[in-house]
C-alpha cells in the first residue's frame, strides 16, 4: 500500500514538473511581447499603395521583418520595401501590383533579439475595409438663387460611387462648425446671409456598400464665400500701410532732410557771428596788382597833372649862406688901461648872402 501510494505520488509529480518549462516559456514570450509594439496598422491609400506600420524609430529596439500572405491565394512572402526611421524598420510599403482586394490578408512581424523571438501581434484583415481616400479637390460655390448656394467638388478616388462625404462649414459670426453628411458630390446650402463670410471644407470615406471603415480622408483645401468685413478691414489697413510706406515716409524723409539743411545753414551763420572770420582783402586789390602793376595812384584815378605837381623841381637857384669874422671895438677913454672893454658880440659877426 505504501509502495502504491508512493508510486502514485511519483506519477502525479511528473505532470506538475512538466508544467514548469511551459510556464517559463509563456512568461518569456509575454515579457518579450511586453517590449514589442501593440500591433500592426495597415492603410490602403486611395487604392494606389498600402503601408503597414508597427511603431516609431524612437520606441523600437530591434529591426522587425514582415511576412504576408493571402488566404488560399499565394505563398508567404517577405516585404520588399521597408520604411525606415532613425535607422530602424518601422513599416512596409506595398505597391499596387502586390495588393489584392476582397481577399483575407495576413501579416506576421517578428524579430530576434538577445536570443529571444519578438513578435508583433496582428489579426486577419480585409483590404477593402482599409481604404483611405484622398481629400476632395476643386471645391466650387455657385449662387443658385438670392439665398441659396451650391457647393460641388471632385475626388481623386477612382470609385466615386463608393464614397460618402461630410461638409464642414462656418461663418465668421459663428463659434462652432456645422457638419452635414452628403451622399453625392453636391451640397446645397438653402439659406445664406450676405453680410456673413462662410468657410467650407469637405472630406470623404468609403461607404458601407463598398466596405466597412472609419478611415476618413484629410480635410480639403477650404473655399470661401460672402462678405468678409474682417478682410475688408485688413485690406483697408494694408492700403493705409501702402500709402504710409510709399508716400508718407518718403515725403517725411525729404522734409526732414530739408529741415536739417536749413538748420545747418543757420548754424553756420550763427557760428560766423560768434567766431567771425578774418577778412581777406586780397580779392579787392586784384586790379591794383594785375592791371595797374601796383601803381596805386593810377589805380585810385589821380589826374596826371596833380601827380606831376607833387614831383620835386630841382631847377631853382641855390642860396649860399656863410659867416664873416667879427672884430670888437675898443674904447680906451672910458676903461682903465689893462682892462678890456665890454664886447657886444662874439669873436665873429654873422653875415648872410642871398643869391
Amino acid at each position: 500500500m505504501q509502495g502504491g501510494l508512493h508510486t502514485r505520488h511519483r506519477t502525479m509529480a511528473v505532470p506538475g514538473a512538466s508544467l514548469v518549462p511551459i510556464l517559463l516559456l509563456g512568461l518569456g514570450i509575454r515579457l518579450a511581447t511586453a517590449h514589442s509594439p501593440t500591433g500592426v496598422e495597415c492603410i490602403l491609400f486611395n487604392e494606389e499603395y498600402m503601408t503597414c506600420t508597427w511603431g516609431s524609430g524612437q520606441t523600437l529596439t530591434a529591426n522587425y521583418s514582415l511576412y504576408y500572405w493571402y488566404e488560399n491565394r499565394s505563398p508567404v512572402a517577405e516585404c520588399q520595401q521597408y520604411l525606415w526611421e532613425h535607422g530602424v524598420r518601422t513599416g512596409c510599403r506595398f505597391e499596387q501590383s502586390e495588393i489584392i482586394q476582397f481577399q483575407p490578408f495576413h501579416v506576421r512581424v517578428n524579430a530576434s533579439q538577445d536570443g529571444r523571438i519578438l513578435e508583433i501581434p496582428s489579426n486577419r484583415m480585409e483590404l477593402q475595409n482599409l481604404v483611405k481616400p484622398e481629400a476632395p479637390v476643386n471645391l466650387t460655390i455657385r449662387n443658385m438663387s438670392s439665398s441659396q448656394l451650391q457647393l460641388t467638388w471632385s475626388s481623386p478616388y477612382p470609385k466615386v460611387h463608393c464614397l460618402e462625404h461630410v461638409v464642414k462649414y462656418k461663418s465668421n459670426k459663428d463659434t462652432s462648425w456645422m457638419k452635414q453628411e452628403v451622399k453625392g458630390d453636391i451640397f446645397s446650402f438653402p439659406s445664406v446671409d450676405y453680410e456673413k463670410y462662410y468657410t467650407f471644407y469637405v472630406r470623404s470615406k468609403i461607404n458601407n456598400y463598398c466596405g466597412s471603415t472609419q478611415l476618413w480622408s484629410e480635410w480639403s483645401v477650404p473655399v470661401f464665400w460672402g462678405s468678409n468685413t474682417t478682410s475688408k478691414g485688413m485690406a483697408e489697413e494694408q492700403l493705409q500701410w501702402f500709402w504710409i510706406h510709399t508716400v508718407l515716409i518718403p515725403i517725411a524723409s525729404c522734409l526732414l532732410l530739408l529741415v536739417l539743411v536749413v538748420l545747418l545753414v543757420r548754424t553756420e551763420r550763427v557760428w560766423v557771428i560768434i567766431m567771425p572770420r578774418i577778412p581777406n582783402p586780397s580779392k579787392n586789390f586784384d586790379d591794383l596788382f594785375i592791371t595797374h602793376n601796383g601803381d596805386f595812384q593810377e589805380w585810385v584815378g589821380v589826374p596826371k597833372d596833380v601827380v606831376e605837381s607833387f614831383k620835386p623841381n630841382y631847377s631853382e637857384s641855390i642860396c649860399h649862406v656863410s659867416e664873416l669874422p667879427y672884430e670888437p671895438l675898443q674904447d680906451n677913454s672910458t676903461h682903465p688901461p689893462g682892462v678890456p672893454g665890454p664886447q657886444e658880440h662874439g669873436p665873429y659877426k654873422n653875415s648872410y648872402v642871398g643869391a
